[in-house]
């Protein structure tokens, strides 16, 4: 083999890996699996697009051994291939963050608007659980906190969190976290939560975050 053939073949597998990729739903589909694994129906209803294109996506996915997919019952569950994607993924994600001005407005407007941009990094929320003087709540759907989460943390679904305003607890400030840094539920919750007076901020980063550190966890 030629050393320019390698070359080439080479660049063209990268090349149509990044090109798996290059797609804003099949991004969003990555960060969700990263809580777990789901049904085609489940990440169509999340993604809110057609279960027909929901399957293209996948299949795209699957054909760069992005995604891995097995059999539970009648249904066929979708998973991340590694914790290679998923590191893979961050990457790409904080480049974009730290590299495309649009990112960073967008989120800092996002988060302004809500009252949530004041975040603590994962180093600053394991300082507080040392002191223990920090209420770690994840506001994810219960079936993502079911699936794996920080240990310690209370489970609130953000569709949930405001009929426990009026008892929540106090002396303690509360840091919510959910997906990732583009998970809107922490920053709604932290809009909810400072409207009543109640000390919060947001995890900058998510659960996969955190775990992908082998940071302690439940199950």
């Amino acid at each position: 083999m030629e050393k320019h053939e390698f070359k080439s073949r080479i660049y063209s597998e990268l090349a149509a890996l990044t090109k798996a990729m290059s797609n804003p739903f099949r991004l969003q589909i990555i960060d969700l699996l990263a809580q777990g694994s789901r049904t085609v129906e489940e990440i169509a209803d999340q993604l809110s697009i057609s279960i027909a294109n929901t399957s293209q996506h996948l299949q795209v996915l699957k054909g760069a051994s992005l995604v891995a997919v097995y059999k539970q019952g009648h249904y066929a569950h979708y998973r991340l291939a590694s914790d290679e994607v998923l590191a893979s993924w961050h990457g790409l994600r904080d480049l974009g963050i730290n590299r495309m001005a649009e990112i960073d407005r967008t989120l800092r407007e996002f988060r302004e608007e809500r009252e949530s941009f004041d975040s603590v990094s994962i180093n600053e929320l394991l300082d507080k659980i040392q002191q223990d003087n920090v209420l770690i709540v994840d506001v994810r759907p219960e079936k993502e906190f079911n699936a794996g989460h920080i240990s310690g943390a209370r489970s609130i679904p953000i569709d949930q969190l405001a009929q426990h305003l009026a008892d929540w607890p106090q002396g303690k400030e509360t840091i919510v976290y959910c997906r990732g840094p583009f998970c809107v539920f922490a920053d709604e919750a932290v809009q909810m939560l400072s409207q009543k007076g109640i000390p919060v901020r947001r995890l900058e980063e998510g659960f996969p975050e955190w775990k992908i550190r082998h940071l302690p966890i439940s199950i």
